[in-house]
């Protein structure tokens, strides 16, 4: 489930999600690592949980990740 009520909604996918956006449109493209650790350093998110994120904006068509280096899609 993407939008659970048993956390805080800082913690949904969706939020998870619009903080790499932000990120990759702030910073450009950014190698995983990098993106992983910002996001740890930011807002303290667990590897897994970025993964997800990362999995649901593939799934959308709004960012992608070839050889290890997150982008925006271009629309």
């Amino acid at each position: 489930m993407l939008i659970p009520d048993a956390i805080h909604p800082k913690q949904t996918i969706y939020y998870v999600g619009a903080m790499i956006l932000k990120h990759l449109q702030r910073n450009g493209a950014t190698a995983l690592s990098d993106l992983y650790v910002s996001l740890r350093t930011e807002h303290k998110y667990s590897f897994p949980i970025v993964l997800y994120a990362l999995d649901w904006l593939y799934l959308i068509d709004a960012a992608k990740c070839e050889d290890g280096v997150v982008k925006l899609q271009n629309k």
